[in-house]
């Protein structure tokens, strides 16, 4: 019985994660293999012992032994961040050794570079964990869709963010206090950046166009914001107005360019997506001969990413037993046929958008707000005032019809230049039904 060997650089979270679905379920991968899939070697620059479940492991605290070992075929990366990991994955390329990694900011940013590297030594890069967790989506677009035009992407793909907007939903709890009470359960990392101001999704999202569009692009290039400005106030008037808000990445396809946001969405609860709620994840895409398919479960956690990483463990193993090396390109596309799309710019982009005030309570405040969105050709559909008080600042809540981005800018910078509105709108774009 052939024996794949794998290499493990990182030993954290998703690291045990995979140490243990290969030991679990050892018996089952024999059986629908027919190859025994050993992790034979594990580097972390910072243990010092392996568990006693895994006390047979070499460890070592060197990448190098592993990259250079010549009896190992695979070679997993799960440390993180751009660099040691871009050294370690290019090396072990450069070796002849297939390589594994769930690491989303190394892709979508030095992507090019490694699957460049990778189709030229003639090795493979499995990267199923980079998104939504445990969920197959990259599976599901490299090879369950390959015979769609994916029109559209859109998901809820950052556990943190969705977790923190649906305490603040089902709690009514400030955002502040949800993040701190997130850190303490381990949901957040100490510096939640990425996660709550959208950088995390953003990587995800350049993964996913990538193979959907066949086409370059790296989170850069995607506009992204946060949930950090988001209150209570917004969430209750969300409900109000029949709506959940979600961190959501949204690209459309529109042949000659393409869309590329993460931003705050008021979803309409009748939506699927208004239903994902805690740290789970979920990923619809809009194919011109399926239609719609949504994917759905957690986004992160330990063994669900492992069971990721072992599938793509898996498949490369399949394809080394059967000579089939290359079968399916990294990106679902092949390499020579990847081309640049224009990034619609944001400023082109119409919804309808949810604005709050907070004004002087005084007459005429609403009508000098009103004339301004009227004169950049910006229509209000419903307002919504909060409470009178004799002194003092109250909200001020409107909602618009169909409005161009652009526009909506300048009157918004606008009306923060008035002496009446006392703090920066907030503005929440409200999820259009296509």
């Amino acid at each position: 019985m052939k024996e794949i060997k794998v290499g493990l650089i990182g030993f954290g979270t998703v690291g045990k994660g995979l140490a243990e679905v290969l030991l679990s379920q050892r018996e089952r991968l024999i059986r629908r293999t027919g190859m025994t899939i050993r992790l034979a070697g594990v580097a972390d620059h910072g243990a010092t012992a392996m568990p006693e479940r895994f006390a047979d492991i070499p460890l070592t605290r060197d990448a190098a032994q592993l990259i250079n070992d010549p009896e190992i075929d695979i070679i997993v990366e799960l440390i993180g961040g751009i660099e040691p990991a871009k050294t370690f994955v290019m090396q072990a390329i450069a070796s002849g050794k297939h390589v594994v990694t769930a690491n989303k900011a190394l892709l979508s940013q030095e992507g090019a570079d490694i699957f460049a590297a990778a189709a030229k030594q003639g090795v493979e890069v499995g990267f199923e964990a980079s998104v939504g967790g445990g969920i197959p989506v990259i599976k599901a677009l490299k090879e369950g869709l390959v015979a769609n035009r994916i029109l559209s992407i859109m998901g809820i793909m950052n556990g943190t963010a969705n977790y923190i907007l649906t305490r603040m939903t089902d709690e009514g709890i400030p955002f502040a206090e949800v993040l701190k009470d997130a850190q303490q359960l381990g949901f957040a990392e100490a510096d939640p950046t990425y996660d709550i101001e959208g950088v995390d999704t953003a990587h995800k999202l350049a993964i996913l166009m990538s193979m959907a569009y066949g086409m370059p692009i790296t989170h850069k290039e995607i506009a992204t914001e946060g949930i950090s400005r988001i209150e209570p106030m917004d969430i209750e008037l969300a409900r109000e107005l029949g709506c959940r808000i979600k961190l959501l990445a949204i690209s459309r396809n529109h042949g000659d360019h393409v869309e590329a946001r993460v931003h705050p969405t008021m979803v309409p609860q009748g939506h699927l997506l208004a239903s994902i709620n805690g740290a789970f994840n979920a990923i619809h895409f809009h194919g011109d001969t399926v239609g719609n398919i949504l994917l759905y479960g957690l986004g992160a956690g330990s063994i669900p990413t492992g069971s990721a990483v072992a599938a793509d463990v898996v498949d490369i193993a399949r394809n080394i037993r059967c000579g089939s090396i290359g079968r399916v390109p990294a990106l679902s596309y092949l390499p020579e046929e990847m081309r640049p799309r224009r990034i619609t710019p944001m400023d082109e982009l119409r919804g309808p958008y949810y604005f709050r005030l907070t004004v002087l309570d005084q007459p005429g405040v609403l009508s000098t707000v009103a004339g301004i969105l009227s004169k950049h050709e910006i229509s209000i559909e419903s307002v919504i005032q909060k409470g009178r008080k004799k002194t003092g600042a109250v909200p001020l809540v409107i909602v618009t019809h169909s409005a161009k981005e652009s526009a909506v800018r300048a009157a918004l910078d606008e009306i923060d230049r008035l002496s009446s509105v006392t703090a920066p709108v907030v503005k929440i774009r409200i999820l259009e039904e296509e």
